[in-house]
């Protein structure tokens, strides 16, 4: 179920109520608070006001949890107000769907929200687990089907030189435990269409069919003749793999890879 409000009101509130869903709601505290507890602020003060600022109207609004009043906003409040506490037992507090200022409250207008305490939305976090056991097994799917000089390519931003070092079956280890502990970075660097070309540009050099000098400014030939300057400012591998598209670059590139294969 989920509620709307009018236009009249819509400048006033938080855009979040737009499609406020009326449910149970769960709260926990953040940071392993648990088990502890704890109460929550719910009346501000001169010396520690507790408002609301509305970025559409750029007004402070006060706010108060009563239990005699639907709104938790001062200036909508009329009459005496019996004041309401929020306490977290064992660092968790249950708040059902009838108590909707308290919900609205710890949702969306306190500004401890997410610094002391969060939602526990069960869908959301299946939702997210799925997207991660997704992302887990689309990563390990790559390491079975994309090309050892590929998986050199992604591993060499983990292990930098020493890639260069394991053996196939090292290599490939390394992917599977890169890929399930980051999927989605493992993903990311599959698609990075530069990649491989930096790949070959180290390979080169480690390999001594061409050299960079020690400042990182220049590559040049195993003779000493000059391939290309790195632009300033510029990573090195970056620059030569850039140069690796060019017209002159392309016959380079061909030439080390056949070298090295």
């Amino acid at each position: 179920m989920t509620t709307t409000i009018t236009k009249k009101q819509v400048s006033r509130v938080s855009p979040l109520e737009k499609n406020w869903e009326i449910k149970d709601r769960t709260y926990v505290l953040t940071n392993n608070r648990a088990p502890i507890t704890w109460t929550i602020q719910t009346k501000g003060s001169p010396r520690n006001p507790l408002l609301w600022f509305n970025e559409s109207t750029g007004e402070n609004r006060e706010i108060r949890l009563a239990s005699n009043f639907p709104s938790i906003f001062v200036d909508e409040q009329k009459g005496q107000a019996l004041l309401e506490h929020i306490i977290f037992e064992e660092g968790v507090i249950f708040v059902p769907r009838n108590k909707q200022n308290v919900q609205k409250l710890m949702s969306i207008y306190h500004p401890l929200i997410g610094v002391l305490w969060e939602e526990i939305d069960d869908a959301k976090d299946a939702e997210d687990e799925v997207d991660n056991v997704e992302y887990e097994l689309q990563a390990l799917n790559l390491v079975n089907e994309l090309d050892i000089s590929h998986l050199e390519a992604i591993m060499r931003t983990e292990l930098g030189s020493n890639v260069s070092k394991t053996s196939s079956k090292e290599l490939k280890r390394d992917a599977y435990r890169f890929a399930r502990s980051n999927p989605q970075l493992f993903i990311e660097l599959s698609e990075d269409e530069d990649l491989q070309l930096r790949n070959l540009a180290n390979r080169a050099v480690e390999s001594g069919i061409i050299k960079l000098t020690d400042n990182n400014t220049v590559f040049k030939y195993a003779n000493g003749k000059k391939i290309m300057t790195v632009p300033f400012e510029q990573n090195a591998y970056g620059a030569l793999a850039q140069y690796f598209k060019t017209d002159e670059g392309l016959d380079l590139m061909k030439s080390i890879t056949k070298k090295l294969s």
